[in-house]
């Protein structure tokens, strides 16, 4: 069986490629820059994106898609389109990898999901989407940098819930929908196993890096300045803040489903934290 890995070089994406090659599956990567992929050998290398690489689909079976890959403002539109020639082509299944936001339905963050999905239901092909919440490797852009650098984390909204998913139970998520049969027309929103606030996320990546952390909490106007500061772009770090204020008056909740898929707890984020080791020394 031959998998199509879109998004191949990305932080889910990389891991799901990993997966399938540990699962004897014959994987092929489509990736804008085959000399700069640093993928595993043994991995199908082809050129192009998400609008039209020649032969990409030939002999394909299985497909991970990642959605807005290209240009968010015309995503449904890539998608319907990958669509028809994934049919075209044979392939029998797509994994999409879209956001939480379609479950909750927050304004200005679900709408190109949803739509994305959308079009890949009505293709006709045997479909299951995998919703991510949270992704814990965000911290790297936020924290990583004052953890290496002064032992401290600093935030807005200290008492804001939030439940941080490692990316490799999101990756596992979707190469179970990949291989196994009997998810076929789900959709999985997926979280982390633990309901932490900033204080407590910051107390369980000091765990998870053998170290004590110092907590410091910020204004809005002060995180947001600290976060371009780091290099942050300002309409990222409004929509990371926009996203913290929610969450501190609207808590998100623990979901079942990485349990339900895999059969055990997600990974915590003092496990995360350990695994990401490197990236905070």
């Amino acid at each position: 069986m031959t998998i199509l890995v879109t998004g191949a070089t990305g932080t889910v994406g990389r891991i799901v490629v990993d997966r399938l090659l540990r699962a004897g599956q014959r994987v092929r990567a489509l990736t804008r820059n085959p000399a700069t992929a640093a993928l595993p050998g043994g991995v199908e290398l082809v050129a192009g994106d998400l609008g039209g690489a020649a032969g990409a689909l030939d002999g394909v079976d299985r497909v991970h898609y990642l959605a807005g890959m290209l240009d968010p403002a015309f995503a449904a539109e890539q998608a319907r389109a990958f669509a028809e020639r994934a049919v075209k082509a044979g392939v029998g299944r797509v994994v999409t990898l879209t956001g939480v936001a379609v479950t909750v339905r927050r304004p200005g963050s679900y709408e190109m999901l949803l739509e994305v999905e959308q079009a890949i239901e009505g293709s006709g092909l045997e479909w299951t989407h995998v919703r991510p919440g949270e992704f814990a490797v965000n911290k790297l852009d936020l924290w990583a940098h004052t953890v290496r650098t002064e032992g401290v984390v600093r935030s807005a909204y200290p008492d804001a819930l939030g439940v941080p998913v490692h990316e490799a139970d999101i990756a596992e998520v979707a190469v179970a929908a990949l291989l196994e049969d009997g998810h076929a027309g789900r959709a999985y929103s997926l979280s982390g196993p633990q309901a932490l606030t900033h204080r407590e996320q910051a107390a369980a990546i000091g765990e998870g890096l053998g170290r004590t952390l110092r907590f410091e909490p910020l204004t809005y106007g002060q995180a947001r300045a600290a976060y371009i500061t780091a290099g942050v772009p300002a309409d990222i770090a409004e929509y990371v803040l926009g996203y913290q204020a929610e969450y501190a008056e609207e808590p998100p909740t623990v979901l079942p489903d990485v349990e339900r898929v895999l059969g055990r707890p997600g990974r915590t984020l003092a496990q995360w934290a350990a695994d990401h080791r490197a990236d905070f020394s």
